[in-house]
Parts: C-alpha cells; structure tokens; sequence
C-alpha cells in the first residue's frame, strides 16, 4: 500500500496505512461532472402515505475524484445514486451533468450512460446467469456502438479483452466462455467493473461494492478503483455504510441521515474532526477506532413518512440526550426549528444546531 501524501494526517488510532494519496487527479474543470441540486425523491407507500427518501440534495462529483456517501440503512443513499445515474427522475429539484440539466429522453439518457455507469451491490444477482463473461461485457459494447467508435480499431472481442484486463482479470480470454456460477465473488465483481468500463465512462457509482466480499477481496477491489481513478481520470462515487471503507478510499464524504446530507467535507475533516453528533457515533462504531467511546443511538431511523420537526436526527441525539443541547441553550431549536440543505460549497459543513453555537467559539 502507498502511504498517504506529503504533510498528510492519519485518523489517530485508525486503519494503519493509506491506500492512496490524498487528494487525486481532480480536474481543473470549474463545473462539476455531476451535480445534484435541491433533489427530492418522494414515493408513495401502499397506505398512500408520502415517504421522502430525499429531502432535498445538494452533492458535486468532480472529474477524478472520489466521494463517498456514508450512513446507515435507510439513510437515502442509494436513492441518491439512482438519482444520480438517472434510473430516479427528482420530484424536485435537478440533476445538472457538465452544468447543464440531464435530459431524460431515451436518446438523452443512452448518451449520458455512456458518461456515467452504476455499479450494482449484488454482483450475483446483476449478472444474467445464461450469459457468458464475454456476453456480459459485450452487451453495452452492443448497444452503445462502441465497435464503430473505436479510435484505435479494435474489434468487439479486443474491446472485451481490454475491459476484462483493466479490471484486474488477466488474461481475459480465459474467462470469456466462464458463467457467473463458475466465478468467485471478487472475479464476478470485477465482470461488473469491466462491463462499466468498456463503455469508457467519465464516472463510475458503485453501489456498496465490496459489502458481499471477503476482506481480502475487498482490499482488491478497492485497490482497483483506486488505479482507475489515477489511471483513467474517473470520478468515483462510493455508496458504504462502512466508516473504514470511505477513509481508505474518498477524497470527500458525505455524510446522509433520513433523505439528508447532514455533515460534508474532506475525508479528513469529517473523520478526523467530526461535528455533527451523527457522524460522531458513526466513526465511535468502527474497529480501529479504539480511543473512542463508543455511542450506541437508540431507536431506528424514523419513518420518512414521518420526518421529526426540527432537526431531523433529535430524537436519537445523544448531544440532546444528556443535556448537552439544553446547556447550549439550542435543545428548543433541535426540537422545532428546521435546518437547511447543506449547499454545495467546498469547506468542512455541518446541519447541526448545536455546531452553529459550538463554531462561534471554536
């Protein structure tokens, strides 16, 4: 593993090396790649009540880097990154690709699949059992004409190879006649990677990648998106509930709570110095962290049919809990006052009541 940049700062008593260096080939670029703003996703349940599973969204993934949406189940994030990827139109709000609105026409959407490719969490259930690897990869190669665009002139069966390759599966041309029965975990998973990439994207949203795997592969896995974000340039966006996870591989986090991203910033602001009473119980929860008391929330998320008033995470607050809030003199705002959508601005941002007290004497 390659150490972390020059004047870096590790998470005191976390993981005990980098797998990359901070900070990776972001673009220069002063529009985003893709952007969500002000996204609300709403469903409707079978009683016909509304459930908000987002609540208004603002996140930019810029070219060649890395962010991570962390937060327990329920949180919102994988209707995030549907939305992201243009399988969930926003109620509200928009998603904007290159600064402009993404076009949601057949012939809009095939064009902007080609630019943005969604990882699925089940590599199992995502591969078609009666397809061959060569199948599987050369499906989106199909569909989206890749043959005909080929600079270099390479043929459907050279474009597989190389994707196969690129992924970590080498030499390829053995694998082409497998099925995925005949796969382990990591090699299925990297059977989705290439098929995303043989498409040449622009930006890869991996859906909970390495959840299913045994840590060794997970390691691999995530070393490999890791060389193809230096490699290739791509913009990586990484769903996780896992803390360990988002600090071995994000540029930036962003942390979701009920349809909300409640705290943002670097990696190493928001494990390193945590503000929203949220995130800190996260990052008590993780293994390596052992200096850290761990915080045990009570209940479950609510019910997004039921958003609470005021700051959305008070009933489980452990700030508000034991007095904390009450002392700080914001424990009635906690209760009823609503907090804002977080903008999408560069610098460490927290929805917390009770931080916008704390910051004004830090």
């Amino acid at each position: 593993m390659r150490g972390g940049r020059a004047g870096a700062s590790r998470l005191p008593g976390g993981p005990p090396g980098r797998l990359h260096p901070r900070g990776g080939t972001v673009s220069e670029s002063k529009q985003p790649l893709l952007e969500a703003r002000g996204a609300h996703v709403e469903f409707v349940t079978r009683a016909g009540a509304v459930a908000r599973a987002l609540d208004g969204v603002d996140l930019a993934v810029e070219r060649g880097e890395i962010v991570a949406l962390v937060g327990e189940s329920g949180s919102g994030k994988t209707t995030l990154a549907r939305t992201l990827v243009g399988l969930q139109r926003p109620d509200a709000g928009q998603v904007l690709v290159d600064g402009a609105p993404l076009d949601y026409s057949v012939r809009g959407l095939r064009a902007f699949r080609s630019r943005v490719q969604l990882i699925l969490q089940d590599a199992a259930g995502a591969l078609n059992p009666r397809q061959t690897v060569y199948e599987s990869v050369a499906e989106g190669i199909r569909l989206h004409k890749r043959v005909q665009g080929d600079e270099q002139g390479r043929s459907e069966p050279e474009l597989v190879a190389a994707a196969l390759a690129e992924a970590g599966l080498r030499p390829p041309e053995r694998l082409f006649l497998r099925y995925p029965h005949e796969l382990s975990g990591g090699q299925k998973q990297r059977v989705l990677i290439a098929g995303a990439l043989a498409l040449r994207p622009e930006l890869l949203v991996a859906d909970e990648p390495v959840s299913s795997l045994d840590a060794s592969i997970r390691g691999e896995i995530l070393a490999l998106l890791l060389r193809l974000r230096d490699e290739l340039g791509l913009g990586i966006v990484v769903v996780t509930h896992d803390l360990g996870l988002a600090w071995n591989i994000a540029d930036r986090i962003a942390v979701m709570y009920l349809g909300r991203v409640v705290e943002h910033g670097t990696t190493e602001e928001v494990l390193e110095a945590p503000r929203h009473p949220y995130t800190q119980a996260l990052l008590s929860v993780v293994p390596e962290m052992e200096q850290l008391e761990p915080v045990v929330l009570t209940g479950e998320i609510p019910d997004p049919t039921h958003i609470p008033a005021g700051c959305r995470f008070h009933p489980r607050c452990p700030m508000l809990a034991d007095g904390t809030a009450e002392r700080a003199g914001v424990a009635d705002s906690c209760r009823t006052v609503p907090l804002t959508v977080l903008p999408n601005e560069s610098g460490h941002r927290v929805a917390c009541h009770l931080d916008a007290v704390l910051s004004r004497t830090r």
